[in-house]
């Protein structure tokens, strides 16, 4: 069994250090392991559902999307609205936890629909276990869409932000 207060104090060693991840074995089939930058998977959207190995930072994820050759024939307005859609990347969490706009209650939000961002710009904080987590953006573009409500819970994996990429 884990002893929570030394699973705690190792997690504020690892905040305050310059380490970016930890990973311990203590025991037979008991391995923790701490990062500042979880590991997710990018999909690229190059329409060959092409598969990016793991990396860290925020997930970004465009829709692997097979999309035709030349332009559409009808030229309708939902095929143009699924090819924008397709363009944007989905920033997706990389835990469990709760999702917050801005670094306090009374401090504007990080960023708004329409909003030009850069990489590395932080987008959201999102909370786990009572630490803070800043989401950085890992690409430059516009914001398109906010997902999520502020306070709301949020699953590992759930779009947070729809970004059109410059």
């Amino acid at each position: 069994m884990i002893d929570l207060a030394w699973l705690q104090k190792l997690i504020e060693m690892v905040d305050e250090s310059g380490l970016d991840s930890i990973e311990i074995s203590k025991g037979i089939g008991t391995r923790i392991r701490l990062s500042k930058s979880p590991t997710v998977q990018v999909i690229a959207g190059s329409g060959s559902g092409h598969v990016v190995p793991p990396s860290t930072g925020a997930a970004f994820a465009a829709p692997a999307v097979d999309l035709p050759a030349g332009k559409p024939d009808d030229g309708s307005k939902a095929e143009q609205e699924t090819s924008a859609e397709s363009a944007l990347l989905e920033v997706t969490s990389p835990m469990v936890g709760t999702f917050y706009r801005a670094p306090a209650p009374d401090a504007p939000p990080y960023v708004e629909v329409g909003d030009r961002v850069s990489k590395g710009q932080t987008v959201c904080i999102l909370e786990a276990m009572k630490l803070m987590n800043e989401l950085e953006c890992e690409v430059s573009g516009t914001i398109r869409e906010i997902c999520v409500e502020n306070a709301d819970p949020v699953e590992y994996g759930q779009v947070l932000f729809r970004i059109e990429p410059a």
